[in-house]
């Protein structure tokens, strides 16, 4: 089983992007942690407190029951919403919680985006990693765990993009499709309460549905890749017939 980190720049990119990714990856036994760069607030309907309770309530709807299972976790980091800048402390902070995480699976926001917060997440991620590996240098929040440099970093696709995204690779989310709904609608200040945004939810279900029949399934999320995918055999690969 993997350790694993998805990176978002606020409470619910991860769960728009790859919620049901999150929720199967948890169902397997691998240990997730969402680490949320910001409290992703102020926003019209919501407040710092109600946020975290919303988070928190997302991350049990994607958290796997049975015995031997374990809980999908969540960390803030804490740096400022709307305020996100690429900087050597903000790396070092990334790279104590990978190193903390022993993360050998790292998840962050595609690199191209209209949220400069998201943008600057990524790069954030994106050298955090380098960081993470480097000997002789404590970083914030470490508790001591050795360097580490995670094995894969992936891109999921976050809203804030009209561009229709061309992925590296689609993961079949069938069985979890409902289970990431329900996880992005547990955001009630977000997607309910404010009438516009309500419809966000309803084509973040064709999304799935349409990146499901990609790959001839009934529900898909996308990923993008800089770096070539090693396979040890083609029993993972599904039918897109």
């Amino acid at each position: 089983m993997a350790n694993i980190l998805v990176v978002g720049p606020h409470p619910d990119d991860q769960e728009i992007g790859m919620g049901g990714t999150i929720a199967m990856l948890a169902s397997q036994g691998h240990d997730v942690l969402l680490l949320d760069v910001t409290n992703g607030e102020p926003t019209p309907f919501g407040d710092p407190v109600t946020r975290a309770k919303e988070a928190a309530r997302a991350v049990e709807i994607l958290s796997p029951s049975g015995e031997g299972t374990k809980p999908v976790r969540r960390q803030l980091l804490g740096l400022p919403n709307r305020f996100v800048e690429h900087t050597i402390e903000a790396r070092h902070k990334v790279a104590g919680v990978m190193r903390t995480h022993q993360a050998q699976i790292v998840f962050c926001p595609y690199p191209e985006d209209a949220h400069p917060d998201h943008r600057a997440v990524t790069r954030i991620v994106e050298d955090a990693r380098f960081d993470a590996k480097l000997t002789k240098v404590a970083m914030p929040g470490d508790g001591g765990k050795p360097p580490i440099y995670p094995a894969w970093l992936f891109y999921y696709y976050a809203s804030h993009l009209r561009w229709v995204a061309d992925p590296s690779f689609i993961v079949d989310i069938t069985t979890h499709a409902e289970r990431k709904i329900d996880a992005i609608t547990a955001y009630h200040t977000q997607f309910v309460l404010p009438e516009k945004n309500r419809k966000v939810v309803e084509w973040i279900r064709a999304s799935g549905v349409y990146f499901g029949s990609r790959i001839g399934v009934g529900a898909g999320e996308p990923f993008h890749t800089k770096e070539p995918v090693g396979l040890g055999s083609l029993a993972g690969l599904v039918n897109a017939n």
